[in-house]
């Protein structure tokens, strides 16, 4: 219902509002830190790799040796999606973009699932663990067939990261390359409460079931203004072109106020923990494949950036490196944000399972501004 007065406090996207307690993750946007489970984000990045801070987000602790390779073996077994799921793949109109597959795939997922009539904590822990295996089959399977090419069944010697490159390419990654896509999911996997997380979590609120509100999570990130953004800051980076141009576009982009892609943040006034490891990982990477064109193109725009904006808390964030290093990887533009989705979904999960513990529905109030004691009109007299 809506408020008829002014009396309420109102902040427009709920900016700074307190909506649940998390023992999750924490964000100090000023000092530009990103904090698992009390364990910071440069940390894992540095030792860790997915199953392990998968485990450590669903589960509050780093998984003893037997917890994570239980973990592993649970994630491998469920790679495969029922055949229905490949069918609808391979059938779907070329022009879909991933992340709409992905959405339908996860959907009818639920519907296969033999968990799907119940909602205990334990049959959403073990759907959690389905889904973030599943979700690298359905978006690397369609990948593949809207490209003309035979779809790479999941293997199972391989781990998460190691396969999801796999599916995708076709090729068994290196030893660097496995590193790397393991740090690029971590680094993905949980934001504390952004808009994702937060659909998931009012889905769920409703004793919804788990594939429910990670599709309205998918749903979320589908938006350029969340998930969506990596996209456009390689098609930036392509319109600008060259190092010379770099500049003549920032500085007009800035005059029209127009947003530079891959820049600022709601939270972070400081630069991006995560965009300075992957800026690192983006320029080794950039030489190792003798592409420097991007890097060289990122590292002159985030230069004119920090000068003409960084005194208002404008830095890169998490995209404006992602992109590039995708890129460089052989992945196909519009598998950015769904790479996002298949970290992404250990968050969305360890959220909705944390909220259920205590749960209690979401239900905010709007404030009216509209007309009272509007007379009504009869049709034959408007």
């Amino acid at each position: 219902m809506g408020h008829l007065t002014g009396e309420v406090s109102y902040s427009k996207g709920l900016e700074g509002v307190v909506a649940a307690i998390t023992s999750i993750a924490v964000i100090d946007g000023e000092a530009g830190k990103l904090i698992y489970r009390g364990i910071p984000i440069e940390l894992l990045a540095e030792h860790s790799n997915f199953e392990e801070t998968a485990y450590l987000l669903w589960f509050g602790d780093l998984p003893k040796k037997d917890e994570l390779e239980n973990l592993k073996r649970d994630l491998i077994e469920h790679r495969e999606v029922p055949e229905e799921l490949v069918d609808c793949i391979k059938k779907a109109p070329r022009d879909t973009h991933p992340m709409e597959i992905l959405r339908t795939c996860v959907s009818m997922g639920g519907c296969f699932d033999t968990d799907k009539n119940d909602n205990s904590r334990g049959a959403n822990i073990r759907k959690s663990i389905r889904l973030t295996a599943q979700m690298p089959t359905m978006v690397a399977y369609y990948s593949r067939a809207r490209r003309g090419l035979d779809i790479v069944p999941p293997n199972s010697n391989l781990s998460h990261a190691q396969n999801l490159y796999y599916m995708l390419t076709g090729e068994i990654p290196n030893e660097e390359i496995s590193r790397l896509v393991d740090v690029i999911l971590i680094l993905h996997m949980e934001h504390g409460m952004n808009a994702s997380t937060f659909a998931a979590m009012v889905i769920a609120s409703t004793l919804s079931d788990i594939y429910s509100a990670i599709c309205g999570a998918i749903s979320a990130l589908r938006g350029p203004l969340h998930g969506g953004a990596n996209e456009r800051v390689l098609e930036m980076l392509q319109e600008i072109g060259s190092v010379e141009n770099v500049e003549p576009y920032i500085m007009q982009a800035i005059k029209e106020h127009r947003r530079v892609m891959g820049f600022g943040h709601r939270v972070y006034k400081a630069y991006d923990p995560r965009a300075r490891i992957l800026k690192e990982y983006a320029e080794r990477l950039s030489k190792e494949k003798k592409n420097t064109k991007w890097t060289q193109i990122a590292e002159k725009i985030e230069e004119v950036m920090i000068r003409e904006k960084g005194k208002k808390g404008i830095f890169p964030n998490v995209d404006f490196y992602s992109g590039i290093i995708y890129n460089l990887l052989g992945f196909p533009k519009e598998v950015f944000t769904p790479i996002f989705a298949i970290a992404r979904v250990v968050g969305w999960t360890a959220h909705v399972l944390e909220y259920l513990q205590s749960n209690r529905i979401f239900r905010p109030r709007a404030l009216y501004n509209g007309p009272l004691d509007v007379e009504y009109i009869p049709i034959e007299k408007r």
